[in-house]
């Protein structure tokens, strides 16, 4: 699992973004990052039994050379050492390659793309509930949602948001975080997001007069 590296004054650095972003702006940006959406062992499974299948069909074809091997090492041999050894080692493949497919490179390759951006988006969705982003006085708040497994960022806005910012105008947003977190420039390409956001919110709703902060800035580290 991708571990999440950010010192404090990395934090303190998004945190003050945000304050400073919300500063012009009526809106409510909220930062959420999490190290994996889902645990995909399912499909680690299924791949790991699909190497387990594709050794024991392999090792058939070596089962005089395997039966000889056991017949001069064991001196009571009997078939039933062959099943055995057909058993334990399938078992020790499935079990080896469930392991390899946790790492995060392999995840990566076995987990079809629009299963993982259908995991994320359900798990931005989640937490735009949760944290209460959908529930602000003019519904203006926006959640940069990355997950670091997947490399994808969501970014989730309000009604009243949509109803006059078309969602096409954030992709470059998300691109420049994505490229970020590729480039291992986490912290500074999320800055340059909540910047980027704060300079459109800006031009459709403007500072009010009574704004008050509904959200808090700080970055949130989510749990799976």
């Amino acid at each position: 699992m991708p571990n999440i590296r950010l010192s404090d004054a990395e934090k303190n650095q998004i945190a003050d973004a945000v304050a400073e972003a919300e500063k012009k702006t009526s809106g409510e940006i909220v930062t959420a990052v999490i190290s994996q959406s889902y645990d995909y062992a399912l499909y680690e499974l299924i791949y790991a039994i699909v190497c387990g299948f594709v050794y024991f069909v392999v090792v058939m074809f070596f089962s005089g050379n395997i039966q000889t091997w056991l017949e001069n090492t064991f001196w009571d041999y009997n078939i039933q050492y062959l099943l055995a050894f057909y058993g334990f080692t399938t078992f020790l493949i499935i079990a080896v390659f469930y392991f390899l497919f946790n790492l995060p490179f392999l995840d990566r390759l076995i987990i079809p793309q629009r299963v993982k951006a259908g995991k994320v988006k359900e798990r931005a969705l989640r937490y735009f509930m949760e944290s209460g982003v959908y529930n602000t006085r003019d519904r203006t708040g926006i959640l940069i949602f990355i997950s670091l497994l997947e490399k994808k960022v969501e970014l989730v806005a309000d009604s009243g948001i949509d109803a006059r910012i078309e969602p096409g105008q954030w992709q470059q947003v998300v691109d420049n975080v994505i490229a970020g977190i590729k480039g291992d420039n986490f912290a500074g390409s999320l800055i340059e997001a909540v910047n980027a956001c704060g300079n459109i919110l800006q031009r459709h709703f403007p500072i009010r007069s009574d704004d008050s902060n509904e959200l808090k800035n700080d970055l949130t580290i989510l749990e799976e």
